[in-house]
């Protein structure tokens, strides 16, 4: 496999085993160079989001036992992405792929932050009850 690939592979996972403390990290280092909150949320809550799907995509296969968490989440976000597109298409008579790219990873930030919290909690109770 190509070296950076194999490094960028390596980091995601690093990165994506505790997705909050990359959340509050990056809004600080954002924070502190922009001095804009709106802003540093925005972006800090994107890359999360990204992380978040690797995350809980990982849980769901671990938990249930199955191969299918991210085929499963990446479904999800197919079927909102054609949703948020119709709407956009009957309301401006045009699609915005940005703005879709946008939605989908700040819903996608909301939703996967909630799972990941009740899959964790999940994953500690069949921990502590199979132990």
């Amino acid at each position: 496999m190509n070296p950076v690939v194999e490094w960028l592979s390596q980091l995601y996972g690093m990165l994506s085993v505790m997705p909050f403390v990359v959340f509050i990290l990056l809004w600080g280092v954002l924070y502190g160079i922009t001095r804009d909150t709106r802003r540093a949320t925005r972006t800090a809550m994107d890359v999360t989001a990204v992380l978040l799907i690797g995350s809980v995509s990982l849980m769901i296969n671990q938990i249930f036992g199955s191969s299918f968490g991210f085929w499963l989440i990446l479904l999800l976000f197919l079927v909102a992405a054609g949703l948020i597109g119709n709407l956009q298409n009957r309301v401006r008579g045009t699609v915005n792929p940005v703005k879709i790219a946008k939605v989908l990873l700040r819903l996608g930030f909301m939703l996967l932050s909630a799972c990941y919290v009740l899959l964790l909690m999940v994953g500690i109770g069949k921990y502590i009850y199979m132990s």
